[in-house]
């Protein structure tokens, strides 16, 4: 009944007071999530007198008295009583009489909203979307768009803020997350901001010992394993010595995961690839920035590994030689979760809108990312055809579809609008 009354999901023709008095509503007010009235600074006609108060909302109108409303002055600001059984009258502490209304419910609205709000069933939208006006979706796959990178937006402004206005810092963290790929991303983030930058910048000047930063903090230097391979001998000793002078602490090792991961997406040649950008002398957020077009920024990013990573994926385990390099699909990765929300936090923080429109050009000009979520939203009638829409279905179903916020999902709005009015 409080989403009826707020969304104005009622007729207009029909609203009286129970004792026969016209209402019409001016503003319904706003809903009230912490104690008191359930809705503040609304504003009705009665018979032609307007009224400026608070909205109660009850199934019955008996709960006032229920919940001692009757003896609370926070109510006695109520201009209107909305109920859906009107089995008795209400009065302010002073004994006033309140205006009370009947909305009913249509069985068609009330089941509807129960099969939304079910959290047995996973989207139930799924069998109405075909219903909908292509206008709707596509509105709202492009306000989905912009939260997403808004809430990635923030997260970058709180690091910025935690490293003190360094923005390359913040790069570093987000690079180093986005090589995670998803499933090891947490693991990348921790490993990046229990290691400032400034340290390895230090030794930038030698790849062996900004590896041994990596791959010692991220805990997978353990003294005597792998006995036999001289390169991890070596990298033991480099984070031992650098380990000390620095008072680093390794994190967790089992942060890491390799289950049903493909030799080639294993943390360890992601590792490598990350030291190689940092021995470049990691200037790649000022890169990015300059960057005139969406070549040079993969460019930025196309590194090829040399030495012991063209026949290791693992420490001690010798493979077959072969290229080493950050393939089409996955630099596709990092402009998605790193460079998009990199250009538009820059874009805001210093009011460059062009800035910010490049980061959306960009996630448009790059193939929708291959996912169970966008798999999922495919088959239910909802084309992605670019990064930009890979972005919003995945902000749908992880912000609305998952925590089954369907009142809040313009999609559900839509589809209870239509059977409220029924």
């Amino acid at each position: 009944m409080q989403y009826i009354w707020q969304h104005r999901l009622f007729d207009p023709s029909k609203l009286t007071t129970v004792d026969g008095r016209r209402v019409r509503v001016i503003d319904t007010g706003r809903l009230n999530t912490d104690s008191g009235p359930d809705f503040f600074n609304a504003k009705i006609s009665i018979d032609n007198y307007v009224w400026a108060g608070n909205v109660e909302i009850h199934r019955r109108a008996s709960d006032w008295k229920r919940h001692n409303h009757h003896l609370d002055p926070a109510y006695d600001s109520v201009i209107l009583h909305i109920v859906e059984v009107a089995d008795t009258r209400v009065s302010r502490t002073n004994g006033e009489e309140i205006p009370t209304l009947e909305m009913h419910c249509s069985q068609t609205f009330r089941a509807d909203y129960e099969a939304l709000v079910s959290h047995s069933v996973s989207q139930p939208c799924a069998r109405d979307l075909e219903s909908l006006s292509p206008v709707v979706l596509s509105d709202w796959i492009s306000s989905l768009a912009v939260e997403r990178l808004q809430s990635k937006s923030q997260r970058l402004r709180d690091w910025l803020e935690l490293y003190k206005g360094n923005w390359e810092e913040v790069c570093y963290i987000v690079v180093a997350r986005s090589l995670g790929f998803g499933i090891n991303g947490d693991a990348f983030e921790r490993l990046a901001r229990s290691l400032p930058l400034l340290f390895m910048q230090k030794h930038a000047d030698s790849p062996t010992q900004v590896e041994a930063f990596l791959f010692g903090q991220a805990g997978l230097l353990v003294e005597g394993e792998c006995r036999g391979d001289d390169y991890y001998a070596r990298l033991v000793n480099e984070y031992a010595f650098l380990r000390n002078k620095f008072g680093l602490t390794p994190i967790n090792p089992e942060s890491w995961r390799l289950f049903r991961l493909r030799p080639a997406n294993f943390p360890h040649r992601r590792l490598a690839m990350l030291a190689q950008y940092i021995h470049r002398g990691f200037d790649l957020f000022s890169r990015i920035c300059e960057a005139g077009s969406d070549d040079e920024l993969r460019a930025i990013f196309k590194v090829e590994l040399s030495g012991y990573w063209t026949t290791h994926y693992l420490f001690g385990h010798v493979s077959t030689e072969s290229r080493v390099v950050l393939g089409e699909s996955a630099i596709d990765i990092v402009l998605i979760n790193a460079v998009a929300p990199l250009l538009y936090t820059y874009g805001l923080y210093v009011g460059n809108e062009a800035m910010t429109d490049r980061a959306m050009t960009l996630l448009e000009s790059l193939r929708a990312e291959k996912n169970s979520i966008v798999r999922r939203f495919s088959e239910m009638g909802i084309h992605v055809s670019n990064a930009l829409e890979s972005q919003a279905v995945i902000q749908l179903y992880n912000e609305y579809c998952q925590p089954h916020k369907c009142l809040y999902c313009r999609i559900g709005h839509k589809l209870l609008s239509r059977a409220a009015m029924k």
